[in-house]
Order: C-alpha cells, then sequence, then structure tokens
C-alpha cells in the first residue's frame, strides 16, 4: 500500500490534538488517508484542527476520569489510537504537591489508560486487530530536576505500556511507546527556554538538536502502521542518541 493513503479509511484517535506532536500527529494520518478523531481541552484549538483536516473534535478536562471515560465510549468504534495527552509542571522534589502529582498522573497516565481500556474492549468485540501508540518520554527513566511528577508519570506509563502490550498483544492489538528528548513544543519551552538548562541537555544529543514535533509524529505513524506488525510492548528512543551517551 502506498505509505501516503496507508491508512485509508481508517478512524484514528488522537488524545492532546490542539497542540505540539498531538497536532503533528493528526495532520500526517490525515495526510495519509484517516479519518482523526480529535480529543482535546481547547475548544477553539479543536474547532480550527476540524476546519484544517475535517477531524472530528471531542473536548475533555482530561485530570476528570469520569468525563475521560463517556468520551472514550463515545468515540467507539475506532481502528487505532494515540494516547498523546499530556501535561507537566516544574517543582522541586521537597515543594512537589499531592495535587499537583495527581493531576500529571490523571492526565499522562489514568487518561491512557481509559482510552486504551475502552478501545481495546471495542476491538475485541468487533474481532478486530489493532494498534495504540502512548506517547512517553526518556523522562521515564530519568531523573530531571524539578520534574518529580512528570518523570514518575512517564515511568508509570512506560510500564502500563508493557502490560498492555502482553495482554492485548494475545488478542491482536500491538501496543507502544514512543519516548522523545526534549520536543519544541509550547510545553517543552516553558520548560527548557532557560539557555542554562538546555546546554547540558543538547550537549548530550549526538545529533546536536531537540526534536520537531514532526518527527515523533512519524515515530509515531510507523507503529501505528502494519510495517510494524511485529512491533509490539517497545519503548522507543526518538532523542538524537540522548540515551546513548
Amino acid at each position: 500500500m502506498e505509505e501516503a493513503m496507508e491508512f485509508a479509511g481508517e478512524r484514528i484517535v488522537v488524545t492532546g490534538a490542539t497542540k505540539g506532536i498531538g497536532r503533528a500527529t493528526a495532520l500526517l494520518l490525515a495526510k495519509r488517508g484517516a479519518n482523526v478523531v480529535a480529543v482535546g481541552r481547547d475548544r477553539n484549538d479543536l474547532e480550527s484542527l476540524a476546519e484544517e483536516i475535517g477531524a472530528e473534535t471531542h473536548a475533555v478536562d482530561f485530570t476528570d476520569p469520569a468525563a475521560v471515560r463517556i468520551v472514550a465510549q463515545a468515540i467507539q468504534p475506532i481502528d487505532r489510537l494515540v494516547n498523546n495527552a499530556g501535561t507537566t509542571t516544574l517543582q522541586s522534589f521537597v515543594e512537589t504537591t499531592v495535587e499537583a502529582f495527581q493531576d500529571l498522573m490523571a492526565v499522562n497516565v489514568i487518561a491512557a489508560m481509559i482510552f486504551g481500556q475502552e478501545t481495546a474492549k471495542s476491538l475485541i468485540a468487533r474481532g478486530r486487530k489493532g494498534a495504540i501508540v502512548n506517547v512517553s518520554s526518556i523522562s521515564s527513566s530519568l531523573g530531571f530536576a524539578d520534574h518529580a511528577s512528570y518523570c514518575a508519570s512517564k515511568g508509570a506509563l512506560d510500564s502500563l505500556t508493557t502490560v498492555m502490550a502482553n495482554e492485548l498483544g494475545r488478542q491482536g492489538i500491538r501496543v507502544n511507546a514512543v519516548n522523545p528528548t526534549v520536543v519544541l513544543t509550547p510545553m517543552a519551552l516553558k520548560a527548557w527556554s532557560d539557555p542554562a538548562k538546555a546546554g547540558p541537555m543538547l550537549q548530550r544529543i549526538p545529533l546536536g538538536r531537540f526534536v520537531q514535533p514532526e518527527e515523533v509524529a512519524e515515530a509515531i505513524a510507523y507503529l501505528l502502521g502494519d510495517g510494524a506488525a511485529m512491533v509490539n510492548g517497545a519503548t522507543l528512543p526518538v532523542d538524537g542518541g540522548f540515551l546513548i551517551n
């Protein structure tokens, strides 16, 4: 099948679709023929995405598991899922609040679990195979200062990915994660705009730069697609070689 139409006619959900990696992924999947179902928090950004690619849109507060469950059920049936919704907050470990920790776990982990559950149930009930990609981070295995909640949530998401891959793979549903380094999104700029902080990170990246959202989107599309038919349970670094240095 031509790559340009790899996902022709398929309903593919992208959560956190309004900005950064999510928006880049939605645009790429639409270009490759998918009927994109975009889930996000900002109604204005969702409307602009609908105008740009004709996406079906759903607004939700990702910190509210009950609301997330309602949307995750309402969007079915779908064929493939990208769990991209994510947030961060900058607090030192001793100043990390329970509220911030719970909010990040709700958005970065619990929402992914719920969307994954409802998608898997629907696929299994229909006797369909599928693919899920969770957008994680190299922070899942590293201890970045001021990122206690974020690192913990991404570590949890990687562990969740392996369990999902083990259980759902037996039902023909592949589950993988992408783990980028700093991606030049509004969220990343909030955390890495200080040159004194960004400099040491860049020095550890052999390719010498941070990642563009479109580059992560390409990795996501690969893992979603049939070309990755035997890739299951992987956590794929998109980091320019950061983890090897």
